[in-house]
């Protein structure tokens, strides 16, 4: 296992380029799609599963690419990885997060500081990233338990998906949710929203962990 600091620098890294993918795509996108917003966020999901799958199979190997609380909130909860370096994977990420979307500001020339005035709140909201959470937690339990190899693109494959089939655009993130609000861009939420965002993430998390652990013990007792 590499050292606590060279994982919290992957973490950091990996979560920085991945929200530098997801706001400059949707900066370059709204850019150049002009009043289409379908083709600007089909163009926006297509960087950001991408990006994804270069991250993960660039990065996993020094800190399993969680680049997510709740992904390493599921790892404290099944005993892989211990409190203490998961609450410090959850600030690298939001750190990591926040400089990310410093850069796409920078290499756009937009004011670094920003506040999103981008409303995404209410009850089928929630839901969304509730159902986007729980699916992203259930992929990666299930595709790191039977096939490894699978899961940078299993991981891509369904966030991909999500963005259409959710009503949120499937954030599933809480450091990427944050640090969207930072952003008054195509991918920015409005911070007094984000609280909303996170407890759904948390609740769709924790639902698919008892879920999955369900299924899967109740294999191996059959077994």
């Amino acid at each position: 296992m590499f050292s606590l600091s060279r994982r919290l620098t992957a973490e950091a890294l990996g979560t920085a380029l991945l929200l530098a993918i997801v706001v400059g795509s949707g900066i370059m996108a709204e850019r150049l799609s002009g009043d289409l917003t379908a083709l600007a966020l089909l163009a926006n999901t297509i960087a950001t599963g991408a990006g994804l799958i270069a991250l993960i199979l660039t990065l996993g190997p020094i800190s399993g690419a969680h680049f997510n609380p709740i992904v390493s909130l599921s790892e404290v909860l099944q005993g892989k990885l211990n409190w203490r370096d998961g609450l410090s994977y959850s600030v690298a990420q939001v750190v990591g997060g926040i400089a990310g979307v410093w850069l796409a500001h920078a290499m756009f020339e937009l004011p670094l500081w920003q506040l999103s005035q981008h409303a995404r709140t209410g009850s089928g909201q929630w839901l969304a990233e509730a159902v986007a959470s729980f699916g992203l937690i259930a992929v990666i339990i299930s595709t790191t338990r039977h096939r490894a190899s699978a899961t940078p693109f299993a991981v891509a494959a369904f966030i991909t998906a999500a963005y259409w089939f959710t009503a949120s655009t499937s954030f599933a993130n809480p450091a990427v949710t944050l640090a969207r609000a930072l952003t008054d861009s195509f991918a920015g939420i409005r911070l007094a929203d984000v609280p909303g965002f996170m407890m759904a993430q948390v609740m769709g998390a924790l639902a698919a962990l008892a879920l999955m652990n369900w299924l899967f013990r109740a294999k191996s007792a059959q077994e």
